[in-house]
């Protein structure tokens, strides 16, 4: 599987004035389908990245962290 790396300058600021840069590695396959449904909706990237994030984030955040296993108890509440 090849990536291909989505570079975002982002609004958001760190302490200080200086934009940052987001690099985003999706597989080409991916990418490719994420450009030609900007090309359709005559949108940027960015856009239909944030679009997706939005109808998909409810979702995602229902996955464990990678420090949570399903079924364990928290080593705070055995305490």
């Amino acid at each position: 599987m090849t990536l291909c790396r989505l570079s975002i300058e982002t609004n958001w600021r760190m302490a200080g004035s200086d934009k940052r840069k987001q690099s985003l590695y999706f597989p080409e396959d991916m990418l490719k389908e994420i450009q030609d449904e900007a090309t359709r909706q005559d949108r940027s990237l960015s856009w239909i990245v944030q679009k997706a994030w939005k109808i998909a984030r409810k979702e995602i955040m229902k996955y464990p962290s990678v420090n949570e296993f399903p079924g364990e108890e928290d080593e705070k509440e055995i305490a």
